[in-house]
């Protein structure tokens, strides 16, 4: 029976989708892996929502996760990118779901304030304390990336601490 517990955290897009993978072992929190999937815009949709799918396929078949976190959808202003950040969030909804990996969502609220004590944190207090967390010696790069470690963070803080 493996008592680690590895967490991949997802933030959705459909030219950036970051992922972070963390481990949770004896109430320690190790970096594992972390990246950012990106799609060119001049590529067809559907190929730029395939390529999402088989890359992080490929993420998933390397690291075997146990279980995945993704923040819920919130948009206030651009209603075309939210359509497009929905169509991604659903190709990788499949995606875990296809491999038995259960999926949790949090609000950005629930994570900066897991993560940072507060939920108005900015992008980079967020970097900030994801670095802190994982005992890193630089702030994880780019935002997409760091996004979904504090994701993954947020869960095991929520699930297991």
């Amino acid at each position: 029976m493996r008592n680690i517990k590895r967490v991949i955290g997802i933030d959705p897009g459909l030219a950036h989708t970051g992922f972070g993978i963390v481990d949770y072992y004896r109430g320690k929190i190790a970096l594992v892996s972390y990246g950012v999937i990106e799609t060119p815009s001049d590529e067809d949709h559907s190929i730029r929502l395939l390529s999402i799918y088989n890359r992080l396929l490929s993420v998933i078949e390397e690291f075997n996760p146990d279980e995945a976190e993704m923040e819920t959808l919130y948009f206030s202003r651009n209603s075309s990118s939210a359509l497009a950040v929905a169509e991604a969030k659903g190709v990788i909804t499949l995606c875990l779901a296809q491999q038995a990996i259960p999926l949790f969502t949090y609000t950005p609220n629930q994570i900066k304030a897991s993560v940072t004590g507060t939920a108005s944190a900015n992008k980079k207090t967020i970097e900030q304390y994801v670095k802190i967390l994982l005992n890193l010696s630089v702030e994880p790069k780019p935002d997409h990336a760091a996004d979904a470690l504090a994701g993954a963070i947020t869960h095991i803080h929520s699930k297991y601490i």
